[in-house]
């Protein structure tokens, strides 16, 4: 015990404090026996085997400090990974103490959204009822009125929406930057319907037809009476019924013929006739089919005349006024009574003819 004491006193002066019994056993056999064995003479020897004791017990007091530091640090690591799942385990279980009443919080203020948007489409409602009559009874265009009033809607219910966006705490400052960004970069993207936007404005403005007239657009040849000026299209009703949609950008940038400018329109039609006909009695039976039709605005001039000698025909030209509804009827009642007349009083109308003749090869 001597030597267990001797080493560890080296090792406190050493900063080593008390070492492990196994090392201090170790190294005091090894004392003892060098004394036993040697005597008191080998006390030289036994100094250097007690220092080199000593540094043994050191490098195993450094590992036994290692190891103490290493534990620690992981036992810091776990105690703030507990400590950090302590922390959403608490967050967890505040959340699921105030989902009631955040829910039940959340459900009136939905309740009370769709009571806001159900009024403000019947606000929108009476809103534009209103608008519509002031502008009636201001006698404005009733394109323009149509027009006005699809404006109007589309800005009011985009602000119905701004309103019950900021009712729910979405900022209306960052809502209008955001719409405003968005359209920017839907108007890059749809800038052919802009035009067709543009179009429409133009086409309300400068007035070159209205809803009722009857227009020829010579872009694709279409035709018919115009029922609706809309704010991207413009909508055509044919005779046979079709509805033809137009857009308003190429239609305003178009020439177009609106038969509806002046109160009555010129019926221009050709007849042909056989060349050993004769041209006085077809144009006085023309005369008199022009007389007989009542759509036929008598008491505006009426004219017959040779249009052109054709190889197998000589065509007249008709020309007569009717008004703009009339136009049709006149033309179809003319077309069908001018053939009955000239049956009637021997015009021949000719009509291609092929010749064929043979010959006889035994004569040639």
């Amino acid at each position: 015990m001597f030597i267990y004491d001797l080493i560890n006193f080296f090792g406190g002066l050493f900063g080593a404090g008390d070492v492990p019994a196994s090392a201090s056993s170790n190294a005091a056999v090894a004392v003892g026996q060098r004394w036993f064995f040697r005597g008191p003479e080998s006390s030289g020897s036994v100094s250097s085997d007690i220092a080199a004791g000593i540094d043994a017990v050191s490098v195993n007091t450094v590992s036994c400090d290692t190891a103490s530091s290493n534990a620690a640090t992981i036992s810091e690591a776990a105690a703030e990974s507990v400590a950090e799942i302590t922390e959403n385990l608490s967050a967890f279980q505040q959340f699921m103490q105030t989902l009631p009443t955040r829910a039940t919080a959340f459900a009136i203020k939905a309740t009370f959204a769709l009571i806001i948007l159900v009024g403000g489409c019947y606000l929108i409602k009476i809103i534009r009822i209103i608008l519509r009559k002031s502008l009636e009874k201001a006698r404005v265009d009733l394109s323009i009125r149509h027009f006005i009033d699809s404006l109007v809607k589309v800005a009011l219910f985009a602000l119905l929406l701004i309103y019950i966006a900021s009712y729910f705490g979405v900022e209306t400052t960052s809502l209008v930057a955001l719409l405003g960004s968005a359209g920017v970069t839907i108007a890059l993207a749809i800038q052919g319907s802009l035009s067709n936007i543009t179009g429409g404005v133009l086409i309300l403005l400068l007035k070159p037809f209205k809803l009722g007239d009857y227009i020829h657009e010579d872009n694709n040849g279409n035709e018919g009476v115009v029922k609706e000026i809309g704010l991207f299209y413009t909508k055509l009703h044919t005779l046979d019924g079709r509805t033809v949609v137009l857009p308003n950008g190429p239609l305003a940038n178009t020439s177009l013929i609106n038969v509806n400018m002046a109160p009555m329109r010129q019926l221009i039609l050709t007849v042909g006739i056989a060349y050993d006909a004769d041209i006085d009695k077809a144009r006085t039976v023309i005369l008199e089919v022009l007389g007989g039709c009542n759509l036929i605005l008598n008491d505006l001039p009426k004219k017959v005349y040779v249009e052109s000698l054709d190889s197998s025909a000589v065509t007249l030209g008709v020309r007569a006024f009717v008004k703009n509804e009339d136009y049709f009827e006149a033309k179809w009642y003319f077309t069908e009574h001018v053939k009955k007349s000239f049956d009637k009083n021997g015009v021949a109308i000719p009509f291609d003819q092929l010749d064929v003749h043979i010959k006889d090869a035994d004569n040639s």
